[in-house]
């Protein structure tokens, strides 16, 4: 039979290394900075489709391909 302290020490060794252990944060690091990705993508998407944007975006491509005279 196993030295009482030795199997504390043992088990004590295994959930710290079951809290360091990181197996699988990258998938779902990747999924989460995907999901923020996609939302951002978005909501720059409805930003640069409201008329007031598109018409100041409009007006500033407008000015700059127009000669200076």
């Amino acid at each position: 039979m196993e030295n009482p302290t030795t199997a504390v020490a043992l088990l004590m060794a295994r959930l710290v290394a079951l809290t360091r252990d990181e197996e699988g944060m990258s998938t779902v690091e990747y999924a989460i900075g995907l999901i923020a990705a996609a939302a951002f993508a978005g909501l720059l998407f409805v930003i640069v489709n409201a008329p007031a944007v598109m018409g100041a975006l409009t007006g500033l491509v407008q000015r700059a391909l127009t000669p200076a005279g």
